[in-house]
C-alpha cells in the first residue's frame, strides 16, 4: 500500500471511529419490564429459623430482581426527601424513648428506664416506633421532625434489637441526637454509658428514599435499592397485632414512597390467570404500604405447624413507572410444599407503563 492510499485509509478509519462513537453517544437504549417470573426469596442468612429470617428481600418486578439485605446492618434512616424525619429499624425490632435533654454527653443511665423500650409480646406502645398503622412510613415516627433550632432536638435512647418485650443491656444501649446540617443531617451518637459522642454527617440522595446509618459501624451503610429500582420488601418487622405493637415474619410492605400501589383481588372475583388489562377498570389501587401486609398467607400454629398460602387471593402492583403486574404467592412453609424463610412469588405484566 502506497503512501498516499496509507493516509487515506488512516483518515477513513478516524471518520468510522468518530462516527461510531457519536452514534453510539445518541441512542438512549430503553429497557423494557420484565413480562414476568416466579422467584424464590432468598431471606435466610444461614441456619436461623424461617420465622426470624436474617434478610430482608426488596423486589424490582420489571427488572427480575431481588435483593437481599442483612436487617441487621443498620439502626437509623435518614429520609431523603423535602422532610427531616429519621426512622428506626423496624425490621430489627427497635424502639427508641426521648430524654428532655439537648446535651447528648451527659445523658447517663439515670435519666431513663430500660423497661420503658420494650415493645412486642403485648407490651410498649406505637409511640416507641414508627406508627406501622399509617399509610406512610414517615407520617408518624418515634424521634420528632428534626427542627431547624438545633435546642428543640432532643436526645433519644435507641434500643437497635428488641420487637419481643426484650431490651439490651445499657452497654449496648445508644444514645442519639440529629440535627440539620444544610440540606442533611448530623447524628451524634454514643452507647448510653459513654461520655463522649461522635458524629456523622448524612448527606440527602435524591435517587434514594433514605439514607441509613449503622450505629455499630458508626458509618452510612447500603441497604434499600434506589427509590426507582424496587417494588415491595418482604421479612420480619414490627407491625401490630390487635391494638399493640408485634413483631413478626413474612410481611409485604410497598415502596408507597416511590409511587408504588397495589390491590388485593379474590379469585371469586376473577382468577389470577385469566385476570388481564380490560379487567383494571373495576381495580382501586392504594398506596398504603401495608395494603399487602400479612393478608397473603394464613400464619402457622404457635408450634409451627399449619398456615400456608392463601389460594383465594392475589394482587395487583403498579410501579413508579406505571407497570402493572399481577402478584400471587405459591408457597411459604412446609405446610404448602414451601421453605420458611424463603417464600415464592409469581408474577405477570398485565399493564405496560
Amino acid at each position: 500500500m502506497n503512501k498516499f492510499n496509507s493516509l487515506l485509509f488512516a483518515a477513513f478509519i478516524a471518520i468510522s471511529f468518530a462516527a461510531c462513537k457519536k452514534d453510539s453517544d445518541e441512542p438512549v437504549i430503553v429497557v423494557p419490564p420484565s413480562d414476568g417470573s416466579t422467584l424464590t426469596l432468598n431471606g435466610l442468612i444461614g441456619a436461623e429459623a424461617g420465622s426470624a429470617a436474617g434478610n430482608s428481600v426488596y423486589v424490582d418486578f420489571s427488572a427480575d430482581k431481588q435483593t437481599a439485605v442483612d436487617r441487621d446492618s443498620w439502626d437509623l434512616g435518614f429520609y431523603a426527601g423535602a422532610d427531616f424525619k429519621v426512622i428506626l429499624n423496624a425490621s430489627n425490632g427497635s424502639s427508641a424513648i426521648v430524654v428532655n435533654k439537648s446535651d447528648l454527653n451527659s445523658v447517663t443511665a439515670a435519666d431513663f428506664d430500660p423497661n420503658a423500650l420494650k415493645v412486642g409480646q403485648g407490651l410498649g406502645t406505637f409511640s416507641l416506633i414508627d406508627d406501622p398503622r399509617e399509610a406512610n412510613i414517615i407520617n408518624k415516627t418515634a424521634i420528632a421532625a428534626i427542627s431547624a433550632t438545633d435546642a428543640e432536638n432532643k436526645v433519644y435512647i435507641i434500643n437497635r434489637k428488641g420487637g419481643a418485650a426484650t431490651v439490651l443491656a445499657n452497654d449496648e444501649l445508644y444514645k442519639i441526637r440529629v440535627l440539620r446540617k444544610g440540606s442533611g443531617y448530623t447524628l451524634q451518637y454514643a452507647k448510653v454509658t459513654e461520655t463522649t459522642f461522635k458524629t456523622l454527617d448524612i448527606t440527602k440522595n435524591a435517587d434514594a428514599n433514605f439514607q441509613f446509618a449503622s450505629l455499630v459501624k458508626g458509618n452510612t451503610v447500603s441497604v434499600e435499592p434506589a427509590k426507582a429500582s424496587w417494588d415491595v420488601v418482604w421479612g420480619y418487622s414490627m407491625y401490630y397485632t390487635a391494638t399493640f405493637p408485634y413483631a413478626f415474619s413474612d410481611l409485604v410492605f410497598i415502596n408507597s414512597l416511590a409511587g408504588v400501589s397495589a390491590a388485593a383481588v379474590s379469585t371469586t372475583v376473577k382468577a389470577y390467570a385469566a385476570f388481564a388489562e380490560s379487567d383494571l377498570a373495576t381495580v382501586t389501587f392504594s398506596s398504603s404500604r401495608d395494603v399487602i401486609g400479612s393478608t397473603w398467607r394464613t400464619s402457622p400454629g404457635q408450634n409451627g405447624t399449619g398456615g400456608g398460602v392463601k389460594t383465594d387471593i392475589f394482587y395487583l402492583v403498579k410501579d413508579g413507572s406505571g407497570n402493572v403486574y399481577k402478584l400471587k404467592f405459591n408457597s411459604f412453609i412446609s405446610n404448602d410444599g414451601g421453605t420458611r424463610g424463603k417464600p415464592v412469588i409469581e408474577y405477570k405484566l398485565i399493564k405496560k407503563g
